[in-house]
């Protein structure tokens, strides 16, 4: 399997723009410059869209580690919060709160593990090499 998007710009770094369109054409042609990505500005960058990444491939993660062990997930709501150093132009790590709605059979602790090892074990993790910290919200 293989998923592609394809990017185009136009122009300087501080003064050019650009689109971004995937394969799904979720993102068609979406827009994302110099200010977006470093300022504040209409449009996405491409550390924002790694964040979202990694936010909706561990919460489905969580899910599917659930399902796999006989239980029914309920809510499951994850914020991903990347680090991004301006000096060394580097991601430090990226930073995971997941909350979860209660569901049958499953205490705080065993929620933690399922989220532990999902943090380790979605795609996105593992094709990072940066820290990533994880807090639980369970009930």
């Amino acid at each position: 399997m293989k998923r592609t998007a394809h990017a185009h710009w136009n122009g300087t770094l501080q003064e050019g723009k650009g689109e971004i369109t995937t394969q799904s054409t979720t993102l068609n042609n979406t827009q994302y410059s110099f200010k977006t990505r470093f300022a504040d500005g209409v449009g996405t960058n491409p550390e924002e869209l790694l964040a979202a990444a990694h936010a909706g491939c561990f919460t489905m993660a969580v899910g599917a580690v659930l399902t796999q062990a006989g239980f029914k997930p309920n809510d499951l709501s994850t914020d991903a919060v990347l680090d991004l150093d301006m000096q060394t132009l580097s991601i430090t790590g990226i930073h995971l709160a997941l909350k979860g709605s209660p569901i049958d059979g499953v205490n705080e602790e065993k929620f933690k593990e399922v989220a532990e090892g999902a943090k380790a074990n979605c795609i996105i993790s593992k094709a990072l090499n940066v820290p990533i910290t994880l807090d639980v919200t369970y009930g």
